[in-house]
C-alpha cells in the first residue's frame, strides 16, 4: 500500500528554511518511511498533550505527523519539522 505524504504550510515553510542538505535528507527519509508497510512502527508516539501525534527522528530534526482517528495510515500529514531543541 502506498501512503500519500502531505506537508502542511507550516511544515513546508520549515523545510524551505533549512539548509538544503538537511531539507533533502528529511524529505528523502519521509519518502522512505512512507514506502514502508507500517511507518508508525518506525515512529515514536508523543506524550500528553500531544497524544494523537507521532514523530520521526531525522538526525537533529524531528518530523511531527498525525494518523487519522481510526488508526489508518493512508495519508501521512507532516505537521511540523523542527530542530530537536525546539521540537517539543
Amino acid at each position: 500500500m502506498r501512503i500519500k505524504v502531505v506537508y502542511t504550510k507550516n511544515a513546508w515553510k520549515s523545510l524551505k528554511n533549512l539548509e538544503k542538505k538537511d531539507a533533502i535528507r528529511i524529505a528523502l527519509k519521509v519518502e522512505y518511511y512512507s514506502k514502508q508497510s507500517n511507518p508508525v512502527k518506525q515512529a515514536k508516539k508523543l506524550k500528553s498533550p500531544f497524544d494523537d501525534l507521532y514523530r520521526f527522528r531525522v538526525g537533529d530534526y524531528r518530523v511531527i505527523f498525525e494518523v487519522d482517528t481510526k488508526g489508518n495510515l493512508t495519508i501521512l500529514t507532516i505537521l511540523s519539522i523542527k530542530h530537536r531543541k525546539g521540537a517539543y
